[in-house]
Parts: C-alpha cells; sequence; structure tokens
C-alpha cells in the first residue's frame, strides 16, 4: 500500500491559502498513492478559535478535501474543526476514493496544557475505518501519550494506527520515540503526520514518519514540506504477530 504523508506548513487561520499550497503539492506528485493523510488541523492550524473556524458537513475544509478525494481518487485522511450543535471538535475525517465520508474520529484527549480542553469537546469512542478490508485504527496529537488507547486498538486486530499532529519542536524526541513505541507495543505499523512552520506559539519540523511492527523506521522527514511517498507491506503485520505472539499473552485489567 502507498501511503501519502503531507507534511505541510499551515498559514496560521488561513483555510483558503493552505488549499492554494495544498493545491500546487497535489500537483506535483510522481506516482499516485493509496491514501493521503494531512496533519491535525489541516487547514487553520492549532487553533483555538472554534467558533469562527467550526464547520459542519457542508464547511470549506470539509468540502474541499471531500472534492479532492473524488477528483485524485485517492483516500484522504485530513484534521477539521467539526461543529455538532454548540460543541466543537478536533476531528480527523476519512474520505474515500469516491469523496464519501468514510469514518469520523473524534479527539479523546484535548491538549489540556493549551486549553484545548476548554475550546474542544472531547470523545470517548475509537473508530476503526477500511480501505480494501485492511483496518485503520485513527488518533489525534496528544493521543498518543496514552497507551491504553492504542491498546484497545490492537484488540481490535488493526493493520496500521495513524496519529496526525501539530507537535512542536521541543517535544519532539517524545513524538519519535512515542510513534515507535506505539508499533512495537501493538504489533503493527504507525504513522504519524505532523506540520511544519510556525503559528502564535510555536515552530515546528514535521520529523513525519512511518514505523514498522518491529518498530522499524520506514520513512522519517525532518524540516522538509512535501508529500512523502512510503510503500508498507501490510502483510508484515500478520507474519510478526504470528512469530512472536505478544498480543495473545495481553491482559486489559
Amino acid at each position: 500500500m502507498k501511503i501519502g504523508l503531507v507534511q505541510l506548513a499551515m498559514e496560521w487561520e488561513n483555510p483558503a491559502n493552505n488549499i492554494i499550497k495544498v493545491e500546487e503539492m497535489i500537483s506535483q506528485i510522481k506516482e499516485k498513492p493509496d491514501l493521503l493523510i494531512f496533519p491535525e488541523l489541516s487547514l487553520t492550524g492549532f487553533t483555538m478559535n472554534t467558533k469562527e473556524f467550526g464547520e459542519e458537513i457542508d464547511g470549506i475544509s470539509t468540502h474541499y478535501f471531500m472534492k479532492l478525494a473524488e477528483r485524485t481518487k485517492t483516500n484522504i485522511f485530513c484534521g477539521v474543526i467539526e461543529k455538532d450543535g454548540k460543541e466543537f471538535f478536533n476531528s480527523l475525517i476519512h474520505f474515500d476514493e469516491h469523496g464519501l465520508l468514510k469514518a469520523r474520529y473524534r479527539k479523546i484527549h484535548p491538549f489540556s496544557l493549551a486549553d484545548e480542553n476548554k475550546y474542544y469537546s472531547a470523545s470517548n469512542e475509537l473508530v476503526v475505518t477500511e480501505i480494501g478490508h485492511k483496518r485503520i485504527g485513527l488518533t489525534i496529537c496528544y493521543d498518543l501519550r496514552f497507551p491504553e488507547l492504542y491498546r484497545l486498538y490492537a484488540k481490535r486486530n488493526v493493520d496500521f494506527l495513524i496519529n496526525i499532529a501539530n507537535w512542536p519542536i521541543p517535544r519532539i524526541e517524545h513524538w519519535k520515540t512515542l510513534l515507535k513505541a506505539r508499533a512495537i507495543e501493538n504489533q503493527c505499523f504507525m504513522i504519524g503526520v505532523n506540520r511544519t512552520g510556525t503559528d502564535q506559539d510555536h515552530t515546528y519540523n514535521g520529523c513525519s514518519g512511518v514505523y514498522n511492527p518491529l518498530g522499524k523506521e520506514i520513512l522519517s522527514v525532518e524540516n522538509e514540506e512535501g508529500i512523502f511517498i512510503c510503500d508498507i507491506n501490510l502483510n508484515e503485520v500478520k507474519e510478526t504477530q504470528e512469530s512472536l505472539p505478544f498480543l495473545k499473552d495481553m491482559k486489559l485489567l
């Protein structure tokens, strides 16, 4: 399966300009991936301005990525500020290759250190989606620090896990270590897509990466903006779990 990691330097709270930037990057793709994964809050950056940028199904981010999936015939995983009644959620949306909404994950762990919990509601629902019968567990940024969440995904027999993020440079070693750990613990591929550039408070260097079920780094990209294609062999998941059947001994107390 060909995975496209979109390491993007989002312009702060400017969806229109970020769409232009994404279009330029898409036009330069030389090999079509099976899916494209964008960073957290893909067209706004990590803003707490939910009332201005929160959107329902007809919002600018949702509409753009839906049409992009349909036009490119590619699965799209993107981050949006989702409005549901009076609540707002930091959400990861999966659009399939026909542009249809396949799955929607709402962040379970808002980042309280940045007061995210004051502007976004927390979900309590795991979301597993599929591409060609391959199972994918969805997470966002701060979720990565909570291994118990990923153990629950492992119990659901996922083939790979995705985490989309706005993870700043001062804690980037945590990001890389935790991605690798989540792959090793759960014996599946772990894919993390982070942003580059700056926002009002932080600087980001990406380090988007792919780790195989044994924790081997398949791809890691630092400081570069672009779309990075990685081929993964999902048969490695079954092979690893059969040769090292650690998950069968797992006890969730």
